[in-house]
């Protein structure tokens, strides 16, 4: 739309098409219609005569008129568009547009108010046009009128009045009676007499108030007639609107204005109303003028403004007709005691005077008689029209003679008000809200109106007025001069001194010709004051240089004028002086920024006075100068800063006096006016006496003594008053106060000369010490005053060469001290702003005290810096308290440094001192002070920068001293300590912070620089660089200086980079091993310096630094990281960590963390800890670091390989060397194993690939760790285990070993029997299979690890290489050899475990290389079937299994030997190894051919009795294991009958009877075919009979009963029928066998050998020995056991 509209006044009629185009449909198509009709008027308005086609204009009128009808709406967007389109085309073809309007003027049209708008706006529009076809549209509005609603009546009102307002516009170009004929005559009659019958009487304020409005614009174009008789109603009508708003008001006055124009000032005939009729107008209008007063600050003061005008032309149009009539009325209503009447009327007058100036020329004395009456008022708004009135009352010459004098006066007496005299006017009084006041205004305090005035603006409109009256009206100079200087004096006029001085240069500028004249008409009158009274006053006014009008300049400026007046040696003297005094004060802002302006002022005006007195040299005159400064204490209140001038210019005055009574007289006079409860008028008389000591020494001292002698109030009394009336002591306060400053002044200005003997007297006297009692702030702080007083006239009179130390000088400190506290007791009002100014004044003092003779002792030096350092960390507010106090303090300190040490050592140690103690303030997270102290470090420094330079020309010959003793080292200033304090603060986020820290590394290099180093001290940087380094710095400062918007990281790169270079290597290390307070700044971005300078520090010079120093910053480093709490900052610091390890000693740096991580294992809740683990993020920062990755893996992995964990049997309190070590050793060993966990989850793809790299030995030393931890699992301490298994998991987790994770989750806590060993097997097996390469490396770290100390690491190596072995055909056989040679050598271990791993793995090796080492092999398992320990001995078997099945070479050699360790083994009570032992002798079977059969058939001969009897063995597994050996040697025994037997169905059935059976088959087939071993074989079986298994007991028991019964050979039945015979009863015996079986089988035995064939020859056999050993009679007692079982088997047969 913007583009369109622009582009319209330029193609119009593309435009308009365009338009047309869019509009068709109307709003309902288009939404934004109105847009479309705006641009189409601009582009019609902008169309030439020659361009309007009127059937196209026909055409965008109908299509207006279209949507104008096609709604209700009056005043939518678009209506008022399509409107503006309609009065665009009127302006080309108003008939082609009125046509088309009338077509739509029907009462029943909805449209008809907005065709009536559009009439009137076109009306409005063309004037010109419109009114020539007034009478059409009359004609066609009238009808309708009657019929029109409520509602819509507004609108065809303000029709009428457009209509009317085209006819004046009408009238101006052409005559209006061309077209008022009289038919439009009758039509606008008509239309007057519906408007004000019906219209202007509605209930509908709208409607009454634009009838009355359309009324006053038809008054004049009716007949005199109408208009005459609808006054009566008319004039009512109108002032009923003046009680409703300001709008309806002003259109009700512009109508009143014009009906009033109408009907008095028409050429028609004399005036329709007489003025009684219109004093009812005029009194309702007088109130109105009110409201452009009330109005003036409102939002709708315009409104206000224009009502104003119209009224008083409303009283202009009566004062035209009836000017007496008009002066008397409003004269009348100015002496009403209705303020807004007299108001009014007063704002009338000034209005009309000028206008009807010759009217009203002989009521001149009324009027003045009038006003005077009216100078007492106080309502201010009659004050300012009065003021107002005056001005115009001069300019027409109303105000001459004493009447002059008196409005002048009057109107200086407003200009006097003072702006305290306003607020207690605005306090004291209502603000005047009359109650006929028909608008309302707003009130604010600094803008209260009284009288709907407010007071400053009364001031300044006499002020205005005054200087108007001065500068614009000559006729006023003889009024006006002298009497203006009359107006200087009074008090009541101060206020009004500068506007009364500007008034008398004026005049004195303009009129310089007759200055002489003036100047005599002045002498000769003698009610003007003298000019001592005008020079006293205008010097004491001069007081305030920031008062408002620029007194001070006046005042200046009017002495210049005036000096004529004065000795005439002034004149020269003042045309030199003045200028420069006018000067000063001519910039007030530029004042304001001097905090000390007012006293650097009341300085030059007291020089000023002195130097005039100087220079009239007449006593008299000045004597008189003085009297009249003594009359002007009246002048001012005690409270007025002025009485404190006035005292100071009295006193300089009397300094200039001989005469000493008259100089008693009048310091008499001064302390009776001083007023010395006022602490400003108490300093003044102060400062007075103090003058006047400067001549009058003693004179002064009387006074002060008689003052002192007349208090009348001891201690006691005060201390009683204390509880009785407290008025008494502020009283008390206030004198001693002022007697204090008194004392101190006059020695402050006494003569250097003769002021030892006063000090010495007055501190020897301890007459201080009774002014300590004071309560009162400005009591306290005048007593101070005093105190730092006698210190500066100690000081002065040092300078002047009278040199002498102030005596109790540390008492006179302590007194300070005390004085500047604070007691709770005290209740003064605004006691925190006084309290710190007077301990402002307490530390100016004190530095005034430092400065003099004796030295500052180092006690008192710290009494004073603990009692004044703690300001420091004050407030910012309030600014003007606090700011001198901090300058004051700084001020202090570097007084101390200045006045303290004798030499340079002891000089610095000063300042280390102090600079520690402000160190807290310098880190401060408060900006201010932060900026405080380091403002003060930069200022001492400089202080300390001048000791270093040795004066020459000092008392001592200083050339005969050693320069070290007038100077420190070096190494005094410490200076790597402090700069890591301040290098911080170079990167602060304030500027001025920066740029002072900044210097203050500047100013301690250069000092440095020109200071001796000791021979400890050492630098590897070249002086040149030194200096370059050191001009780098300074270039910063500067561009610091000059532009503090550059960036921070730039400047503090520039500053730490010098520094560096700066540094000696002792203080680089002293700032390193103090960083930690660097880095744990408050502030973030000095925090951060911290860190980037550290870094820059080892990363440039790091290869500087021991393993001491290394350590030591490491732990400095490590600190601050626990003490860090935000994460960037912290982040930041283990980066720094890591330069550290990354250029210097990486190992040291570890070390350091895993100690640091190691004591908060122990000592803290590291999983609760705020903000996380300090150490886990030092991990994580190491393992994601490019370099330190790997060293860091490897570190750990050396740590835990040469640390292993201990079980902790030591009790609590042991606290042995070796306890002290173990658990040192353990808390480093779980730190490592915890580095390692968070090395896995946190390495990230770096830390991955360190892993991976390292895998074999991460993989060995958890592998080893495992057998660790799980000792001491066993002991019940699990911990170590957890967190190894937590790091193993991670692990697992880092190299995507899924399948080893699941198998730790599932078996890494099972610590019963061989669990761990298993759990070490599987995960060997599961890297076997998932990383088939990394199992060689593992394998020759693990072998290592067998040489270990440590048990369970042997353990947990052995059980990885017993599983990693079969998987090392992946690597050389060089492996394999280690591997093989290692197992080997650790099969005779001391760990039964490690030797059955050990010979595990050998069985183990790769079929491919098995054969290789079979024989070594073989030769193990020999040694260890023969082992101690059983669970060795069963895998000695199983592996012996094993390495059978795997390998047939090697075992001929060792054959008989396993065979005979297998026989020991078969009886063994373990069932495993019963059956391995049996299964392994069946296996050696395959080897018993050739040349080692006969061998091999002697052990089978030997162990088959044993194997016969287990082949029903209680045992499963041994029952199946015999059976498969027997099978397996049976072929050996070639009997043919022996295999068919071994293959029934008895051989293998575990029935008892079945396998009898066997056994007697099997006894038939062995004493058959090997009758020659039954006895061997018996032997054997015999033996059997004690087994401890009864079931092989009674196998035994039936095998050889079975045996004796079958065999034939006698020898055999001789030699064992009856032994087995025997034990057969006996095992049958119930009470000697308790086993069933046994004693069943026995039985069952017994009957086979007693139903056998050889049972007969046995018996006779047994017989015969039985009858032989009874006759025998030497038979040995031996044998009676014998005797007594024959004698048992002989019952039993």
């Amino acid at each position: 739309m913007a583009s369109l509209k622009a582009l319209a006044p330029l193609n119009p009629l593309l435009v308009l098409d365009c338009c047309l185009t869019v509009s068709r449909g109307g709003r309902r198509r288009f939404g934004n219609i109105a847009g479309v009709f705006k641009i189409m008027s601009i582009a019609i308005s902008a169309l030439e005569e020659a361009e309007v086609d009127p059937s196209y204009m026909v055409k965008l009128a109908k299509l207006a008129t279209t949507e104008i009808i096609s709604s209700k709406e009056i005043k939518a967007d678009w209506q008022r568009a399509a409107s503006s389109l309609l009065v665009a085309i009127g302006s080309h073809l108003p008939d082609l547009m009125m046509e088309e309007l009338f077509l739509h003027l029907t009462p029943q049209n909805s449209a008809l108010p907005a065709m009536v708008q559009i009439l009137a706006d076109f009306a409005t529009s063309d004037a010109l046009q419109f009114t020539p076809r007034l009478k059409g549209v009359l004609s066609r509005v009238l009808p309708i009128l009657g019929n029109v609603r409520d509602q819509h009546r507004p609108i065809f009102a303000n029709a009428f009045s457009c209509w009317c307002q085209a006819c004046w516009q009408y009238s101006v170009e052409y005559p209006l009676a061309s077209i008022l004929d009289s038919d439009v005559t009758s039509f606008l009659n008509s239309s007057f007499e519906l408007l004000l019958q019906n219209w202007a009487t509605s209930r509908d304020l709208k409607v009454r108030t634009s009838a009355v409005e359309a009324l006053g614009q038809l008054v004049g174009l009716v007949t005199r007639t109408l208009l005459k008789a609808a006054l009566p109603k008319f004039v009512p009508t109108i002032l009923e609107l003046y009680k409703k708003d300001q709008d309806t008001a002003f259109l009700a006055t512009c109508s009143l204005h014009n009906l009033l124009n109408a009907s008095l000032l028409s050429e028609k005939g004399s005036p329709l109303l007489d003025f009684e009729d219109l004093t009812v107008v005029l009194s309702t209008l007088l109130p109105v003028v009110c409201s452009y007063t009330n109005l003036k600050d409102c939002s709708n003061f315009s409104v206000g403004l224009k009502t104003y005008n119209e009224v008083q032309h409303c009283f202009h149009t009566v004062g035209l007709v009836y000017p007496i009539n008009l002066f008397t009325f409003l004269l009348s209503k100015s002496k009403l005691k209705e303020d807004q009447m007299t108001f009014g009327a007063l704002c009338v007058l000034k209005h009309l005077l000028p206008r009807l100036s010759e009217a009203w020329h002989n009521k001149r004395s009324a009027l003045i008689e009038a006003i005077t009456v009216l100078l007492e008022e106080h309502n201010l708004g009659v004050c300012k029209a009065l003021a107002e009135l005056i001005v115009v009352m001069a300019s027409h010459c109303y105000l001459v003679g004493p009447s002059g004098e008196l409005f002048i006066e009057y109107l200086v007496r407003h200009c006097a008000m003072s702006d305290q005299e306003i607020d207690d006017l605005v306090s004291s009084k209502d603000s005047f809200t009359p109650a006929n006041l028909y608008y309302t205004f707003q009130q604010r305090r600094s803008e209260v109106k009284i009288g709907g005035v407010r007071p400053t603006e009364l001031r300044a409109i006499c002020e205005k007025g005054l200087l108007l009256i001065t500068i614009t009206i000559p006729e006023m100079e003889h009024v006006l001069w002298p009497f203006m200087l009359k107006m200087i004096i009074p008090r009541l006029y101060t206020g009004a001194v500068a506007t009364v001085c500007r008034c008398i240069s004026d005049m004195c500028r303009h009129r310089a010709l007759h200055n002489d004249k003036m100047i005599r008409e002045c002498r000769t009158r003698v009610d003007i004051p003298r000019p001592e009274e005008l020079f006293a006053r205008l010097v004491v006014l001069l007081h305030n240089p920031l008062a408002r009008e620029q007194l001070a300049t006046q005042i200046l400026t009017v002495l210049c004028y005036l000096a004529s007046l004065f000795p005439k040696n002034i004149n020269l003297f003042w045309q030199d002086e003045i200028p420069k005094m006018k000067a000063y004060v001519s910039d007030t802002e530029d004042l304001k920024q001097d905090l000390s302006y007012q006293e650097t002022w009341d300085d030059m005006i007291i020089n000023f006075l002195a130097e005039t007195l100087d220079v009239v040299q007449d006593t008299d005159w000045i004597i008189s100068l003085g009297n009249a400064f003594a009359k002007q204490y009246e002048l001012y209140t005690s409270d007025d800063e002025h009485s404190a001038l006035l005292h100071r210019c009295l006193g300089i005055l009397l300094q200039k006096v001989d005469n000493r009574t008259y100089v008693r007289d009048k310091i008499d006079w001064m302390y009776k006016q001083a007023n010395i409860t006022i602490p400003e008028n108490r300093l003044g008389l102060a400062k007075a006496m103090g003058l006047v000591a400067a001549s009058h020494l003693d004179t002064v001292l009387d006074k002060l003594k008689d003052i002192l002698d007349n208090i009348g109030e001891s201690v006691l009394q005060r201390f009683l008053s204390y509880f009785s009336d407290k008025t008494k002591i502020k009283d008390s306060d206030d004198i001693h106060a002022a007697l204090a400053l008194m004392y101190g002044y006059a020695a402050r200005y006494a003569p250097s000369t003769v002021i030892e003997a006063r000090i010495d007297a007055l501190v020897g006297t301890n007459m201080l010490s009774h002014l300590l009692i004071v309560r009162h702030p400005s009591a306290k702080q005048a007593v101070i005053t005093a105190i730092d007083l006698l210190g500066r006239a100690v000081i002065n009179a040092a300078e002047s060469g009278i040199s002498f130390p102030l005596k109790k000088r540390d008492q006179l400190l302590d007194y300070i001290l005390t004085l500047m506290r604070r007691h709770d007791e005290e209740g003064f009002s605004d006691l925190s702003v006084e309290l710190l100014r007077t301990q402002a004044l307490a530390l100016s003092a004190c530095t005034t005290l430092v400065s003099v003779d004796p030295k500052l002792t180092n006690d008192m030096r710290n009494i004073v810096m603990k009692a004044t350092l703690g300001f420091f960390a004050l407030p910012n507010d309030p600014a003007g308290a606090v700011n001198p106090l901090i300058d004051n303090l700084i001020t202090l300190l570097c007084a101390i440094l200045l006045t303290s040490g004798e030499d340079g050592r002891s000089r610095a140690e000063q300042l280390l001192h102090i600079l520690k103690q402000i160190d807290h303030y310098v880190s401060s997270p408060l900006d201010y002070q932060r900026k405080r102290g380091c403002i003060a470090v930069y200022e001492m420094l400089q202080k300390f920068r001048t000791l270093c330079v040795i004066d020459r020309s000092s008392k001592f010959n200083a050339s005969n001293l050693p320069s070290a003793f007038l100077l420190p080292s070096r190494d005094a200033l410490c200076l790597g300590e402090r700069v890591i304090v301040y290098l911080p603060r170079c990167a602060d986020t304030n500027s001025e912070v920066r740029k002072v820290s900044a210097q203050i590394l500047d100013q301690f290099f250069d000092i440095s620089m020109s200071l001796p180093r000791t021979g400890a001290s050492s630098s590897t940087t070249p002086t040149e660089s030194s200096y370059a380094a050191l001009s780098s710095l300074e270039d910063v400062i500067a561009i610091l200086k000059k532009d503090t918007s550059i960036d921070p990281s730039e400047v503090f790169n520039r500053v730490i980079s010098s520094v560096c270079i700066l540094f000696t290597k002792d203080e680089l290390v002293a700032t390193l091993q103090g960083c930690s307070v660097a880095i744990c700044d408050r502030v973030k971005p000095s925090a951060e310096g911290g860190i980037q300078a550290v870094i820059e520090f080892v990363t440039k010079r790091g290869n500087e630094l021991n393993e001491t120093d290394i350590s030591r910053t490491a732990q400095s480093l490590l600190s601050a990281t626990v003490h860090v709490t935000e994460k960037y900052l912290r982040h930041e610091t283990l980066v720094a960590i890591s330069c550290l390890a990354e250029h210097t000693s990486p190992g040291v740096v570890f070390n350091e963390v895993l100690v640091a991580a190691a004591r908060d294992i122990v000592t803290k809740d590291i999983l609760r800890m705020p903000g996380g683990w300090p150490m886990q993020d030092a991990f994580y920062a190491f393992s994601q670091h490019n370099e330190l990755s790997s060293l860091f893996l490897e570190h750990l992995i050396s740590t835990l390989s040469h640390t292993s964990v201990h079980k902790t049997d030591t009790t609590k309190g042991d606290l042995s060397v070796d306890s002290v070590v173990t658990r040192a050793e353990d808390e480093i060993l779980q730190a490592a194993i915890v580095a390692l966990t968070a090395f896995f989850r946190g390495g990230g793809k770096i830390g991955k690939k360190a892993v991976e790299h390292n895998y074999a030995s991460v993989t060995a030393i958890l592998t080893l760790h495992l057998g660790s931890c799980h000792s001491q699992s066993l002991s019940g301490q699990q911990d170590q285990l957890r967190i190894l298994l937590i790091a193993f998991q991670a692990f697992c987790e880092c190299v995507g070993d899924l399948e080893m994770g699941k198998i730790l989750a599932r078996d890494g806590e099972h610590i019963v029997d061989e669990k761990w060993i298993e759990l070490i097997g599987s995960l060997a097996g599961c890297i076997s299979i998932k990383r088939p390469k990394e199992v060689s490396a593992i394998s020759v770290i693990l072998s290592k690890y067998l040489n270990q100390p440590v048990r369970f690491q042997r353990e947990a190596a052995a059980a990885a290489l017993s599983e990693f072995v079969r998987h090392s055909n992946e690597g050389s056989g060089s492996v394999l050899e280690e591997i093989v040679e290692a197992l080997c050598r650790h099969v005779s271990d001391d760990s039964p475990m490690v030797r059955r791993l050990c010979l595990r793995g050998l069985v183990q090796i790769p079929p491919v290389h098995i054969n290789t080492h079979t024989k070594e092999i073989l030769g193990v398992i020999l040694a260890l079937l023969d082992d101690s320990d059983e669970s060795v001995q069963l895998t000695a078997v199983l592996c012996l299994l094993s390495i059978l099945e795997s390998s047939p070479y090697g075992v001929e050699h060792v054959l008989l030997n396993l065979c005979v360790r297998l026989r020991n083994l078969q009886v063994s009570m373990d069932t495993k190894m019963r059956a391995n032992a049996f299964a392994a002798f069946g296996a050696l079977s395959e080897y018993g051919s050739g040349a080692q059969r006969d061998s091999f058939l002697e052990q089978v001969h030997a162990v088959l009795p044993r194997l016969i009897l287990h082949l029903l063995d209680e045992e499963y597994s041994v029952r199946q294991a015999c059976r498969n050996t027997f099978k397996g040697v049976a072929p050996l025994m070639e009997i043919e009958d022996l295999i068919p037997l071994l293959n029934t169905q008895r051989f293998t059935s575990d029935n008892r009877s079945d396998y009898q059976d066997f056994l007697r088959d099997l006894a038939r087939q062995l004493v058959q075919h090997l009758s020659s071993r039954v006895d061997t074989y018996m032997s054997s079986i015999i033996q059997a009979f004690d087994a401890p298994w009864p079931a092989i007991q009674a196998n035994a028991i039936y095998l050889s009963s079975s045996m004796l019964s079958l065999t034939d050979d006698p020898h055999i039945s001789a030699s064992y029928y009856y032994q087995v015979f025997g034990l057969l009863v006996g095992k049958a015996n119930p009470s000697r066998s308790t086993d069933a079986i046994v004693r069943a089988t026995c039985s069952s035995a017994l009957g086979m050998l007693l139903k056998s064939g050889n049972f007969v020859s046995w018996r006779a056999d047994r017989l015969d020995q039985i009858d032989s050993g009874r006759t025998s009679i030497d038979s040995e007692s031996s044998s009676r056991k014998g005797l007594r079982q024959n004698e048992d088997i002989i019952k039993l047969l």
